[in-house]
């Protein structure tokens, strides 16, 4: 003899598909809403790069940009040591 009939136990396998597909939909929405979040940052992140990159002359103040070690006037003529990549 079964732990339920068969006829009640009809509505119980229902029900725990019903919760598992709603569990299933949750995830699937956590889930994109992680992926537009990232999405968005990244772009954001994007379009700070493009802006950087856009040169010295492109600092509000028309100043040129301090080389690699942050001291423009140190960095104007420094060549490249042996060893140290190239910027």
């Amino acid at each position: 003899m079964p732990a339920l009939p068969l006829d009640e136990a009809g509505k119980y396998v229902a029900g725990a598909y019903v919760v598992f597909f709603t569990l299933i939909v949750l995830y699937i929405a956590i889930i994109s809403a992680k992926v537009a979040r990232i999405d968005r940052e990244l772009t954001e992140l994007v379009e700070i790069a493009e802006r950087d990159d856009d040169g010295p002359d492109a600092s509000p103040g028309g100043e040129a940009a301090a080389g690699p070690h942050g001291d423009p006037v140190a960095d104007a003529g420094a060549a490249p040591r042996d060893g140290e990549p190239v910027a």
